[in-house]
């Protein structure tokens, strides 16, 4: 087993709290992310695509039949959790972000309209609704790589006076 402060080969590796700020410019820098969600008491996972405003909402496109539109208009107070990440599977570096809040169906028109052209569907799918989720709690960590090592020491260099009988033993 590997130790969670080394990478697969041994490396030491760290992580680094973001602030919120940086967590939500990182996270408005990706298209994509993760929606969870509760379904039957049990969390759930849907990749989406997402918008963020500048006041922090993140806004994404669903289905009205999805689970996650039911479990919203269900209850209009709904925690989700969203997480969206850029991770590089060989340094082991990258950055993680999760905003949590309460999410809730925009029914204004106008916004509705503005996010149909800015969020597309990725399949064929109807997305017939627009959810916000308010930015309540915003983590977000950095993995930062190992330092750059020099490597093994170098062995010692004997100076070109000595002697035979000088070299240590």
């Amino acid at each position: 087993m590997i130790p969670t402060d080394r990478t697969d080969d041994g490396a030491p590796n760290s992580t680094v709290a973001l602030g919120r700020a940086e967590a939500m410019r990182l996270l408005a820098g990706i298209a994509y992310g993760r929606v969870v969600f509760t379904r039957d008491a049990l969390p759930a996972i849907r990749p989406v695509n997402h918008v963020v405003e500048a006041d922090g909402r993140v806004v994404v496109r669903t289905r009205l039949t999805s689970r996650l539109t039911s479990a919203i208009r269900a209850d209009s107070g709904v925690v989700v959790a969203y997480e969206a990440d850029e991770i590089d599977p060989g340094t082991h570096t990258g950055w993680s972000v999760v905003v949590t809040g309460l999410a809730r169906p925009v029914a204004d028109p106008h916004r509705v309209a503005r996010y149909e052209r800015l969020l597309r569907p990725w399949t064929a799918a109807t997305l017939d609704t627009v959810v916000e989720i308010e930015p309540t709690i915003v983590t977000g960590i950095r993995l930062v790589g190992a330092p750059e090592s020099p490597g093994p020491p170098a062995p010692p260099i004997p100076s070109p006076k000595a002697e035979k009988n000088d070299l240590p033993r």
